[in-house]
């Protein structure tokens, strides 16, 4: 945090806010001229999108503009659906920026386009896509709003946090049967993913942790100690400053106060 801090103050001035709506711009002015060149000539809609697809050999080759153009690819050629894509993206896009800040916003895209980059440099001859970016805009906008709800198809309501279970699902699924730019693709919005939320999924956990306690604590016969040592029988009802531990090692991980939780023999398992 210290360090989001220091870049924002360095180079805050460079952020460019709104830019969700500069991304459904230019991808719906791609739209416009993709449905334009498949209606005079649909065999030239293919050699349209190929042109703007990120294929590391050809940046190679000097079509530098590659990198850049991919962004603007729709996700979906179906008018309603695009629309729907489209609205979707706006809406996610300015609570990420409304609850993060220009800055941080910005910074989430730009990681998110340098790992697909590099992992299509790395993989110079295999086609790459803005999907796996555009998704983790998603998963970073459901673990912000899991409660959010959605109508799929238009239709049909469902929160945003079933929708993103799926989406991990299918990231688990073509992982393990996708092929090497899959994989790398994957690897590289999770890690965007996780290099924003770390923090967030650390504080859930250790909450997760303190609840479950809570709860032991409140389903237990209240006369009962919580802790009691395995080898001498205090607990925290007959030595308040007393601390303990639980043994990993042992057959059901039982508790040892601290004067015996280094000396005790291991039960086996």
């Amino acid at each position: 945090m210290k360090l989001l801090a220091k870049l924002e103050r360095s180079l805050g001035r460079f952020a460019i806010p709104r830019i969700t709506i500069y991304l459904v711009f230019l991808q719906s002015l791609t739209y416009v001229l993709l449905m334009g060149t498949a209606a005079r000539r649909p065999e030239d809609a293919g050699d349209f999108l190929s042109r703007l697809t990120l294929i590391g050999a050809l940046v190679f080759q000097g079509q530098v503009w590659r990198i850049f153009s991919f962004l603007l690819i729709p996700p979906v050629t179906n008018p309603i659906f695009f629309f729907f894509a489209m609205y979707f993206l706006y809406l996610m896009g300015t609570a990420l920026e409304n609850h993060w800040g220009v800055f941080r916003f910005n910074l989430f895209l730009l990681v998110g386009w340098l790992a697909s980059v590099a992992v299509s440099l790395a993989l110079p001859m295999l086609r790459s896509s803005n999907g796996y970016l555009m998704e983790s805009i998603f998963l970073a906008f459901a673990f912000l709003y899991p409660e959010f709800v959605i109508y799929l198809f238009f239709i049909f309501p469902i929160k945003v946090k079933w929708l993103a279970l799926v989406t991990w699902a299918l990231y688990l699924y073509q992982f393990c049967t996708g092929g090497w730019l899959d994989r790398a693709l994957i690897l590289a919005a999770v890690a965007n993913f996780l290099l924003f939320f770390h923090q967030d999924l650390l504080q859930q956990v250790k909450g997760g942790h303190r609840r479950m306690l809570v709860r032991a604590q409140a389903t237990r016969p209240s006369d009962e100690p919580f802790h009691r040592c395995t080898t001498c029988g205090v607990t925290e009802r007959s030595n308040r400053k007393m601390e303990f531990r639980y043994c990993p090692d042992c057959a059901g991980t039982p508790c040892y106060c601290i004067d015996h939780i280094k000396t005790h023999e291991h039960i086996p398992r």
